[in-house]
């Protein structure tokens, strides 16, 4: 777990780092900048949404297996 903890800090990390340096160096007018860092900013945030519902999803599911009472044969 704390394995892809650091992978993730570290992922999130860089991904700050390469767009922030991609809007630093990209030649576009201040507004086209701050439509695109906008739309770029609401699809992380759209897609973090998605990936949580699942998880949640996905734990619920497990826990619902793990407290269900077992039946024996």
């Amino acid at each position: 777990m704390n394995r892809m903890f650091s992978f993730m800090a570290g992922a999130l990390c860089g991904a700050l780092i390469g767009s922030v340096t991609a809007l630093l160096l990209t030649p576009a007018s201040g507004e086209e900048l701050k439509n695109g860092a906008v739309n770029r900013w609401q699809t992380a945030v759209d897609d973090a949404r998605t990936a949580m519902a699942e998880k949640q999803r996905e734990l619920e599911l497990q826990f619902e297996q793990a407290t269900r009472p077992q039946e024996f044969s």
